[in-house]
C-alpha cells in the first residue's frame, strides 16, 4: 500500500494514527534497503537482495556469518572472474 492510501485511510477514520505510522515506517524499510522478518516457520528471512528474499533458521545464519571473512576473501582472491551485476547508476552512464 502506498503512502497516501494510508494517509487516505487515516483521515477517513479507518486507520488509527499509531497503525498508519507503522504502516509508513515498514514501507519506507521496503524501498530498496536490506530488511529481515521471522517467516511462518520461525527462520529468518532477508529480503531486498533479490525478488524473493533468502531464508535460513538461526542457526544457519549464525554458521553463514561466522563464515563470512572467508568469503570475503575468496572474493578477493577470484575477483578477477566473478562477476557483477551492473548497478543502476552505471547502466544508465553507459
Amino acid at each position: 500500500m502506498k503512502k497516501e492510501e494510508i494517509l487516505a485511510k487515516v483521515a477517513a477514520g479507518e486507520l488509527s494514527v499509531e497503525d498508519g505510522m507503522k504502516m509508513i515506517n515498514e514501507a519506507d524499510k521496503k524501498k530498496g534497503g536490506l530488511y529481515c522478518r521471522v517467516s511462518q516457520k520461525g527462520a529468518i528471512s532477508v529480503y531486498g537482495l533479490q525478488r524473493m528474499p533468502v531464508t535460513l533458521y538461526v542457526e544457519q545464519w549464525e554458521r553463514l556469518l561466522s563464515f563470512a571473512d572467508d568469503i570475503r576473501n575468496f572474493a578477493k582472491e577470484n575477483d578477477a572472474d566473478l562477476k557483477r551485476k551492473p548497478t543502476a547508476g552505471a547502466a544508465a552512464s553507459e
